[in-house]
């Protein structure tokens, strides 16, 4: 095992977590998870879709925020098609972009189930190829190709791939586990050999329609350092995504550094800070309004909780009994602070007085009666966008940004 091989996170949740079936984000709710992805110390944001109209202006406000410095050192990376027509329009509608993920159906099922008869094996090969070289010349920074359904594709057929993709350009290689259809031994034996053969990092895109998201994450990425090769994980907040979801990003942080077959063997990307995964747990289940589940890893209200005689004797006597990490590791353990006495919210509709109210509880304070005016006609924009009354976090981000915020939620038909 290479002592250097590191394995970093690609969170996808503003990509792969908002195709989540009846459910999204808003775009100021996705810029707030950026920012907090990037306090967290996560490589990089699969942060949207630059292909579609009412991302740009939130894609582009966010590259803004990059080059101020604000969304920093966390890449942001965005999600399309492995032709040529998606890597034209990505770099029309959003010319500031340097980072992508671009995807293409593999597996024998997909080519004739989806294409239809419409392409062959090498068509596939063809077409990748010629998206990386086009994505390259526009100046693309880092190019991920994504192997839709890599699970099902034929070994033999998935190496040329990566070896055709990673001659054209490409930086990694995305073995997506589109269904969720590997095992955690099945899939470090493919993923060793995969990158035995292409020697260049290799992502881990698992779903967990059978429950396994984050264990063949871990395996796949273990794979892929005893081959000596760096390796990347997707990940979701609270396993978000579509249909059973995706792996868990706190989940995957804790199966890395806490397990016994993984801590002190695979190096994990040192800027990761656990202690940011309670608020940004919290702040996913609030801007998608899915509760985390009571025995969700680390996060839920029962992961930390004993009441057995046996084990509440033994946690009270040592901690390390019956809890294989402290809560305080994650940020757990402060109180929450809830009103229940008198309570000023900001809405569509609020006053500038009710509105000022908000600000000074959260020290905020205004240099006069104009700014405080436009600020709330912001953050009154700010409701309507998100459908709900604002946290705190964006609350501070509208009056920090007004500018960057009014672009972030300017959607134009």
């Amino acid at each position: 095992m290479s002592k250097e091989a590191t394995i970093y996170l690609i969170d996808v949740t503003n990509r792969d977590g908002v195709q989540t079936s009846r459910l999204g984000l808003a775009k100021l709710q996705k810029t707030i998870i950026n920012l907090m992805l990037g306090e967290m110390g996560i490589f990089q944001s699969e942060f949207g879709f630059p292909i579609t109209r009412h991302e740009t202006n939130y894609l582009r406000a966010n590259l803004e925020l990059a080059q101020m410095g604000v969304l920093t050192p966390i890449r942001l990376g965005g999600w399309l098609r492995a032709i040529t027509r998606d890597v034209e329009r990505s770099f029309d509608t959003v010319p500031e972009i340097q980072h992508l993920n671009m995807s293409i159906s593999t597996s024998d099922q997909m080519i004739n189930g989806k294409f239809q008869g419409r392409k062959t094996r090498q068509d596939i090969i063809d077409g990748m190829i010629e998206a990386v070289k086009l994505a390259k010349a526009k100046g693309a920074l880092s190019i991920g190709v994504n192997a839709e359904d890599a699970s099902r594709t034929d070994l033999s057929f998935l190496i040329d791939f990566a070896i055709a993709a990673r001659d054209a350009g490409a930086d990694r290689i995305r073995y997506c586990d589109t269904l969720g259809y590997d095992d955690p031994f099945l899939l470090y034996d493919r993923i060793h050999a995969l990158a035995k053969a292409v020697q260049i990092p290799i992502e881990l895109h698992c779903h967990n329609d059978l429950g396994m998201a984050v264990a063949c994450s871990v395996a796949g990425a273990k794979g892929a350092i005893d081959a000596g090769v760096d390796a990347y994980i997707n990940t979701t907040i609270n396993g978000m995504g579509e249909r059973a979801g995706n792996a868990d990003l706190v989940s995957t942080i804790l199966a890395i550094t806490k397990s016994s077959g993984m801590t002190g063997r695979y190096r994990l990307d040192p800027n990761i800070d656990l202690s940011k995964s309670w608020e940004i747990a919290k702040y996913a289940s609030y801007a998608f309004a899915v509760p985390i589940p009571i025995n969700q890893v680390a996060v839920g209200s029962n992961a930390f909780a004993h009441e057995s005689g046996i084990h509440a004797d033994g946690a009270l006597k040592d901690r390390r009994n019956y809890e294989l990490f402290d809560y305080e590791e994650l940020g757990r353990g402060e109180p929450d602070i809830i009103e229940t006495g008198r309570m000023i919210t900001t809405g569509e509709y609020s006053g500038i007085k009710g509105f000022r109210n908000v600000y000074e509880k959260i020290e905020i304070e205004f240099r006069d009666d104009a700014e405080a005016e436009k600020i709330l006609e912001l953050v009154r924009y700010a409701n309507v966008h998100t459908q709900k009354p604002l946290t705190n976090r964006e609350l501070l981000f509208i009056a920090a940004y007004p500018e960057v915020a009014r672009k972030i939620m300017t959607v134009t038909p």
